[in-house]
């Protein structure tokens, strides 16, 4: 009887050793790559992964991240310039401050596509160098609205955890000199790909 209760209470412990490891086993495989800006969902059939990082457009300055490569023969009288093209390498951190973390960049170009108000295309990717996602890229081609207080943005593809990706980019700017057109803006990312 001894040796049956013996078994039977190893069983039981293996058994709650196993469960929980189940339960905890995939925040222990995160931690080593876990960050602070970004989330990943696995849902069974596709990974939903939420991001919340800052971007840094700089114009101005003896080393500017955004460099007008373009702009129309003609003055125009539109708001933003319309024509105009710049080509940028804008760093992404974690947090405003030009001295947080720097998690990747954003490269790529954005020009002015509206006459009448600041409308600009942007055709950029957005490449990671932190934790999980170093390596990992996702490409956004949308209109942006600058003059809005949110910016919704489509997201068309990616790279390495965001092949096939497919999702949307919200944008609200944090930070901006009038008088040099230097920005930060917060970027919300919402992004799905297939397992």
């Amino acid at each position: 009887m001894e040796l049956h209760d013996t078994k039977q209470t190893m069983v039981q412990l293996m058994v709650t050793i196993f469960l929980f490891i189940l339960a905890t086993g995939s925040s222990w495989a995160q931690s080593t790559d876990d960050v602070s800006w970004a989330k990943r969902v696995d849902t069974g059939s596709q990974v939903v992964t939420t991001m919340q990082f800052y971007f840094h457009d700089t114009l101005s300055g003896r080393n500017p991240s955004a460099v007008k490569v373009a702009q129309p023969q003609s003055s125009t009288n539109s708001l933003g310039g319309f024509g105009s093209l710049l080509m940028v390498d804008d760093p992404l951190t974690e947090g405003p401050n030009k001295n947080s973390k720097l998690i990747g960049h954003a490269r790529g170009m954005y020009g002015q596509a509206a006459q009448n108000d600041l409308g600009l295309i942007m055709v950029l990717n957005y490449g990671f160098t932190d934790g999980v996602y170093k390596d990992s890229s996702f490409s956004l081609l949308s209109l942006n609205p600058a003059m809005q207080t949110v910016r919704e943005m489509a997201i068309v593809g990616g790279t390495g955890l965001f092949r096939l990706a497919r999702g949307y980019a919200l944008a609200r700017t944090y930070w901006i000199d009038p008088s040099t057109g230097d920005a930060i803006v917060g970027y919300n990312v919402t992004i799905t790909t297939y397992i």
